[in-house]
């Protein structure tokens, strides 16, 4: 392995581990004994880029508690999701599959975001989105397996777009599509055109968790234990994301820590107002369960970084950077993946590349839940891997796909595909569609650089032509080497493992 594509795979505060034990770092050591059914808590950041933690090599920032559950967990610093903003990322979660698989593609079904404000009745509006919330009772979720095959109590907290929590198959829950508490300044709410106050669909009332109390989780462990009845939890508070309105110790937190510029300073309160909430997650469960028995698994929807612009809306804040969040580079992509069980997966460092699809046959296989359910699945179960001491295939490749945040129809992904993106070993390729669907691009072997080539207009112009990138030399992606004579084959290989995967024009 290259020193460059070393320091790609492992960040600065695991390099030590890796050139002292190689890049397949084992820090402990692995109990034989399955439990069987174990707690799950699934840990879900909310635009938080993948580099904005203490382990994974920014020292900026303050995430002790983060730092300390990586320290106890297999560590996969190559993680992904295949979509780089909430909702999509979210139902990945789920249902183990791609957007353009479970359907939700979307933040705001038609007619939008817009659209939804402009409705002048409430009944109007949730008859609107009742329709987008049939696409989730329609398949089998984490939640709907856990409890109907393995008897589990699954609590939804946080960011939850589907309406009720009931929807997804969870037995508890806080968001309920009902009007949440006026005076929630953090989202959750929605203004019609009539100045009716209606649920907002994000999480609502649930987006209360962390940012206000955990009693609501602490509650549920304490009547599930007193049951001995395996539970899960679904955290996904809306942390670290807009408005970072950490409170004033997070805020004077970090403003003391060196080098943090202005711009970054709300953004990083944020994360350590998260990072707190993390450690108080995982004293609770040493207090009121069992971590032995509990399998703690941490990743973000998506990232998010702060640029130099003030936000017109939010006095005080600064707005994105255009190639994070919603984008198709890795700001807004990747996302490290934490998994923690102890006594029966040893800590470690994993550098092969991971997705969120493995979140779902990775759980349901630690539950023991039958084969034939998750038969289907486009992910690996990573806990019987790290079981078997197995590494990650170094040709695994990995997907992904970004849509406009509002959908122009219902179970047509192929109408609002912006970009594919592709991931194998160091290289990246991504190929844009055109806004315009009647422009024509042909994805066959015969056409591929001469159609490649062909500079479109695609939605938000992150790229508009196939862009290959290798991301051991060019960690944020600023370099094509899409029409490098020397990358030609590479890029042939990547456009080809991306139409076999999903070709949207078939």
């Amino acid at each position: 392995m290259t020193v460059l594509l070393q320091r790609l795979i492992l960040p600065p505060a695991l390099l030590l581990f890796g050139s002292m034990l190689g890049t397949n770092v084992i820090l402990g050591k692995t109990a034989s004994k399955h439990p069987g059914t174990p707690n799950f808590l699934l840990i879900l950041a909310d635009d938080h880029a993948w580099m904005d933690y203490g382990f994974m090599g920014n020292e900026r920032v303050n995430t002790p508690h983060l730092d300390n559950l990586a320290a106890h967990s297999a560590t996969f610093v190559n993680g992904y999701v295949p979509s780089s903003v909430c909702r999509p990322s979210l139902a990945t979660i789920l249902t183990g599959l791609y957007p353009h698989q479970h359907g939700i593609h979307f933040n705001h079904g038609p007619p939008g975001n817009a659209g939804y404000n402009q409705m002048n009745s409430v009944e109007e509006y949730v008859k609107t989105r009742n329709k987008e919330f049939d696409l989730i009772k329609r398949l089998a979720t984490l939640p709907k397996i856990l409890s109907e095959e393995k008897g589990y109590r699954c609590l939804q907290t946080g960011k939850f777009w589907e309406g009720h929590y009931r929807n997804a198959g969870f037995t508890d829950g806080m968001t309920t599509f009902s009007t949440p508490d006026p005076n929630q300044s953090y989202g959750g709410i929605r203004t019609l055109a009539n100045g009716e106050k209606v649920a907002h669909g994000n999480g609502d009332y649930g987006l209360k968790i962390g940012r206000e109390t955990l009693a609501p989780i602490k509650e549920f462990i304490q009547e599930c234990e007193k049951e001995t009845t395996p539970w899960l939890v679904w955290y996904a508070p809306y942390l670290p994301h807009l408005p970072h309105d950490a409170p004033e110790e997070f805020q004077r937190l970090a403003a003391s820590r060196p080098g943090v510029l202005p711009w970054e300073q709300p953004y990083f309160a944020s994360i350590s107002q998260f990072d707190s909430t993390v450690g108080n997650l995982v004293e609770l469960i040493h207090q009121e369960s069992k971590l032995n028995n509990t399998v703690i698994v941490f990743l973000s929807d998506n990232g998010w970084r702060p640029n130099q612009v003030r936000s017109k809306s939010r006095p005080g804040e600064y707005n994105q950077t255009k190639r994070s969040k919603r984008a198709p580079f890795d700001d807004g992509l990747r996302t490290p993946i934490l998994i923690r069980w102890d006594g029966v997966l040893p800590s470690q460092v994993r550098t092969g590349l991971t997705s969120s699809i493995d979140i779902f046959p990775t759980l349901l296989s630690a539950a023991d839940v039958d084969d034939k359910v998750i038969q289907g699945s486009p992910g690996i179960d990573l806990i019987s891997l790290l079981r078997a001491n197995k590494r990650i295939p170094a040709n695994r490749e990995i997907f992904g796909e970004i849509y406009p945040g509002d959908a122009t129809s219902l179970n047509n992904p192929q109408r609002d595909i912006a970009y594919r993106w592709v991931r194998k070993g160091r290289m990246k390729l991504i190929i844009p569609h055109p806004e315009n669907k009647n422009e024509v691009i042909h994805s066959n072997t015969a056409n591929q650089n001469k159609n490649a080539d062909h500079e479109i207009q695609a939605w938000n112009s992150y790229v508009n032509r196939e862009s290959l990138f290798d991301l051991s030399l060019d960690q944020h992606e600023q370099i094509n080497l899409a029409e490098s004579p020397q990358h030609q084959s590479i890029r042939k290989e990547l456009h080809q493992a991306v139409n076999r995967w999903w070709n949207p024009s078939k």
